[in-house]
């Protein structure tokens, strides 16, 4: 049986070899095929665009579909995109950007983003009309290749990495917590029976991504949750290579995340391999730092006052999205609901934001939310987007879409129309 191996990689393409940021999926598609995992431009110096990649060299499905024709009228849907791994002022910690997605949600009859944006360990607002989709998932979404199912609810299983029996019994009280005050499906769980072996990585850019040692382990775990008939899948496992003293200024506010990149990894491979919506967590939280205090930045308090970060991922997996028709299904959303994508205006290289310039999708940019990459508007020649000074603008910008004004009519000086 073939090896599966995942690895970095930076690729670096010339603009005008490119001939317009729209051709930069192609490009890598035809460089890199069906193994790509997870890409984003990390930056664009001069004339070179450099994307950093996360490959995986296996003989899993590709995923293939257009549903660009098929329309699911009466329902308006933003995407809120907070990217892992890059120190988003907004978004970057323990679901701290859960205000901005309830401002936002306020605006749309839903909105779609990733567990980034609203985990926070025992802690998570996440509200009726928000649709919790992993980043891979989000990715077919943006391409046009599939369409959410927004379910009534989800069954469960819980993955939970081999450990002591200590850190077994504190999962499964807060599984049976989220349980009893969630109501949720969390039908079954397994623990396997060996590590999965995530690994924090940080490339060049100085953005954090992750390796699995061991996939087949995470892989066998999960295809015996689903012979059980789960269909959504929640794993926690603890993060190998931390670097700790970054982590303890990640805690006051001064350093990305190092966990969730792997995190993302580690979602991910599940929801290529098994076509299913997941989400990862860490098993306990690592505090054992050197603080200067241990009152940490507020942004990460959820993080810090949790003893495992589980609970927020099992919260939002009860109601998020399929990708096929598995079971009952309250609504149906494609790339043809999407009214905007939100993102920080210094992290404009990711998929969904490359794919809305082939969709014709507007792009709101929230100057605001800085991050440790400078990705902009300008950068990759990007159409069609608003650049605004924060979230309150962005929900302005929604509501002036939404009721199909015309944006520059509200701007001054207003143009005008002359022979």
């Amino acid at each position: 049986m073939k090896q599966e191996i995942i690895r970095q990689t930076e690729y670096i393409i010339h603009k005008s070899r490119l001939k317009g940021i729209k051709n930069l999926p192609a490009a890598l598609e035809h460089k890199f095929g069906s193994s790509i995992l997870r890409w984003f431009v990390s930056k664009v110096i001069e004339d070179t665009i450099h994307i950093e990649l996360t490959l995986w060299e296996t003989e899993a499905n590709k995923f293939s579909g257009n549903i660009s024709e098929t329309f699911f009228p009466g329902n308006t849907a933003i995407l809120n995109i907070i990217p892992t791994g890059i120190g988003c002022d907004i978004g970057g910690y323990a679901g701290d950007a859960a205000p901005a997605n309830c401002l936002l949600a306020s605006c749309a009859d839903y909105v779609i983003t990733n567990p980034n944006t609203v985990n926070g360990s025992n802690f998570i607002s996440i509200t009726d009309n928000t649709l919790y989709v992993e980043g891979y998932l989000i990715d077919l979404f943006c391409q046009g290749t599939i369409n959410l199912y927004a379910p009534y609810s989800n069954h469960i299983g819980l993955i939970i990495e081999k450990t002591s029996e200590e850190n077994i019994e504190t999962v499964l009280n807060i599984a049976n917590a989220v349980r009893a005050v969630h109501g949720i499906n969390i039908e079954h769980h397994v623990v396997t029976d060996e590590l999965i072996g995530g690994r924090c990585v940080q490339n060049k850019s100085g953005a954090y991504v992750g390796n699995v040692d061991n996939p087949r382990t995470l892989f066998k775990a999960c295809e015996t949750l689903i012979k059980k008939r789960v269909n959504a899948i929640a794993v926690t496992s603890n993060i190998k290579d931390l670097p700790l003293d970054n982590y303890a200024r990640h805690f006051q506010g001064a350093h990305p995340n190092p966990i969730g990149g792997t995190e993302a990894i580690i979602s991910h491979l599940i929801c290529k391999k098994y076509k299913l919506p997941a989400a990862h967590a860490p098993m306990i939280n690592v505090k054992r730092l050197d603080l200067a205090s241990n009152i940490v930045d507020a942004r990460s308090a959820g993080e810090f006052a949790s003893t495992s970060g589980i609970a927020c991922a099992m919260i939002g997996l009860k109601k998020s999205p399929q990708i096929h028709l598995n079971c009952r299904i309250k609504n149906i959303f494609n790339i043809n609901n999407l009214l905007a994508i939100v993102a920080p205006a210094t992290a404009l290289g990711g998929i969904p934001m490359i794919y809305a310039q082939i969709h014709d999708i507007p792009i709101i940019a929230v100057a605001n939310n800085k991050s440790i990459l400078n990705v902009g508007k300008s950068h990759l020649d990007l159409k069609n987007v608003y650049e605004v000074g924060n979230y309150f603008e962005a929900a302005g910008v929604i509501q002036a879409l939404k009721s199909g004004l015309n944006i520059s009519s509200i701007y001054r000086p207003i143009p005008t129309l002359r022979d």
